[in-house]
């Protein structure tokens, strides 16, 4: 049996260091394939490498842990086992919460040894089901992503009825119902209708619940469609989803995490 391997995503150097220091001490035959300090390079890297493990911090530069564990999912060759995911986290009474009740494995900031020993053991048995028994535990893993990226119940919101939209010197109304999908687009987010589109600097973020959820769908990490704008939902050769949209030559992709939206009735 190969030695098992990790990737540790982890913004602060020091923190990163105590972490390799810990789990060499806690778990000699692990392997540390690689130490990054962002969530793009951490999905880039864990794509390269295909560690067994994954330590990612909570909150990263760009991209925190949980969207790049997300971002990874989405990519991860479905021939492949997915890692087993360990997030790092400073304290935060919802997060810990949220991670047990989601049955995720998580480390504190500090390390500490005693919390750490019992995440490798846990591990130990993680990988040695998967040894005997095989599965990729990918479908699990999408679940728990699903639930802890929704975050916090948030308090009600009333439901946008129009989009306001500078264009110029003009604020232009875009009821909501005329709007085909939001997309985000750097720093901004596209709203796309039949008749054309806007752009608009409230994040997909803060738009989401102010969106009715039975018309409005997130299908992608960017993106969130009109539920009665979609026509066909199509499968690509890869097993990926895409979909078509009434009078609209543009696909959408549908990432792993949303595909559970598009089940035949």
């Amino acid at each position: 049996m190969n030695a098992p391997t990790a990737v540790i995503a982890e913004d602060e150097p020091l923190l990163a260091q105590a972490l390799r220091a810990e789990l060499a001490r806690a778990w000699p035959e692990l392997r540390v394939a690689a130490t990054v300090g962002d969530g793009a390079a951490a999905v880039q890297t864990a794509l390269e490498h295909r560690p067994d493990v994954l330590f990612f911090d909570i909150r990263m530069p760009g991209q925190g842990g949980l969207e790049a564990a997300a971002e990874l999912a989405d990519a991860w060759p479905a021939d492949a086992p997915f890692p087993a995911l360990v997030f790092v986290t400073a304290y935060d009474q919802y997060a810990v919460q949220a991670f047990e009740a989601q049955a995720v494995d998580y480390v504190l900031k500090p390390v500490q040894a005693g919390r750490l020993q019992k995440t490798v053991d846990k591990l130990r048995q993680v990988l040695a089901q998967r040894a005997a028994h095989g599965g990729a535990g990918l479908e699990a893993t999408l679940g728990q992503l699903r639930h802890l990226l929704q975050g916090a119940p948030a308090a009600a919101q009333p439901q946008l009825k129009v989009i306001q939209a500078s264009v110029g010197t003009t604020i232009r109304m875009v009821p909501i119902e005329d709007v085909v999908y939001f997309e985000a687009a750097d720093k901004y987010v596209r709203v796309v209708c039949a008749d054309g589109e806007v752009l608009i600097r409230t994040p997909l973020k803060e738009l989401l619940p102010q969106l009715d959820p039975q018309l409005f769908w997130q299908v992608h990490r960017g993106t969130v469609v009109r539920a009665t704008a979609v026509e066909s939902v199509q499968r690509d050769e890869a097993g990926k989803l895409h979909l078509a949209l009434r009078g609209r030559k543009e696909r959408l992709p549908v990432s792993r995490l949303y595909t559970h939206l598009f089940k035949a009735m």
